[in-house]
């Protein structure tokens, strides 16, 4: 049974609809990857992390991905490097890649961990390259390129990491066999782990409302769509850029995991948005299913 403890801060939030929920998600694995503008308001953050805390509560196994674009673009413009994008893929050369490195992994995953232990969470700091927990290669096969793919994912780690009841905080950088460091999109890198771990939710908390038929206009926003109708706007032009790497990946977990009926796409401007869209029965994101 649900403990009501710390319940009331989440004003919200239905009780029997929590107990509901809690039969239906303990033991739950769920791939959260926190990104976008999101991340640089401090208040915004504390919300996401009690979130989690929350989540966390009702036995949910939670693996956090984190991007950090906003703050590797700060890093950049400081260093006179001008941010390069293309199809919402930041192109890597070598300078960037150490800049990218230094951010993801130095700032801003330790930041996401010392917010959890503030709240008595286990959690665990991890780049890909720790314990060769992802193993990546060339997504453009170019020697000044250093924007990369997942190839392996080392699930040994991460169940014994969810098995005592750790959250493991990855940061979207791994190697190749020969050493050679990558920076991973992270909305790639969630729907991998999701896809190899069997999770049964991937949720991409980012800087948009989700999909939407005119990204200009917030009430035009798709709360569920189908493997066919993603197709269809795709074609249409009206999924282009940044959030293509998101649909992809939501596609590609749905695809692979036996274990997710849904991802989801919503927007961690909102305060407490993940409760709003796990635990509430409005929601308030994207839903992707395949029928």
């Amino acid at each position: 049974m649900l403990n009501n403890s710390g319940f009331d801060r989440f004003s919200f939030l239905n009780y029997q609809d929590i107990s509901v929920f809690t039969q239906k998600y303990s033991g739950s694995i769920f791939v959260i990857k926190y990104g976008g503008s999101a991340m640089k308001n401090y208040n915004l953050r504390l919300k996401v992390i009690e979130d989690l805390a929350f989540l966390y509560s009702l036995g949910i196994k939670i693996i956090l991905v984190h991007g950090g674009g906003p703050f590797i673009n700060d890093w950049l413009v400081k260093l006179n490097i001008k941010p390069k994008f293309e199809n919402g893929i930041r192109i890597t050369d070598y300078n960037t890649m150490e800049i990218v490195e230094m951010v993801l992994s130095g700032k801003v995953n330790k930041q996401l961990v010392s917010l959890l232990s503030k709240k008595n969470i286990l959690s665990v700091g991890l780049s890909g390259k720790d314990c060769n927990l992802i193993t990546a290669s060339s997504l453009f096969n170019s020697c000044n390129n250093f924007v990369g793919k997942v190839e392996k994912i080392n699930n040994k780690l991460l169940n014994l990491l969810l098995d005592n009841n750790y959250i493991p905080v990855i940061a979207s950088i791994a190697s190749d066999f020969e050493n050679c460091t990558y920076n991973i999109n992270a909305d790639t890198v969630a729907g991998a782990i999701s896809s190899s771990m069997n999770a049964n939710k991937l949720i991409l908390l980012t800087d948009t409302p989700g999909v939407m038929l005119d990204m200009s206009d917030s009430s035009t926003l798709i709360k569920t769509l189908t493997l066919n109708y993603v197709n269809e706007l795709k074609k249409k032009k009206v999924i282009t850029g940044g959030m293509l790497p998101k649909i992809d990946c939501c596609i590609d977990g749905l695809l692979s995991s036996s274990s997710m009926s849904s991802a989801h796409i919503i927007d961690g401007r909102i305060e407490h948005s993940l409760l709003y869209e796990l635990l509430t029965l409005d929601r308030l994101g994207s839903m992707i299913t395949l029928s």
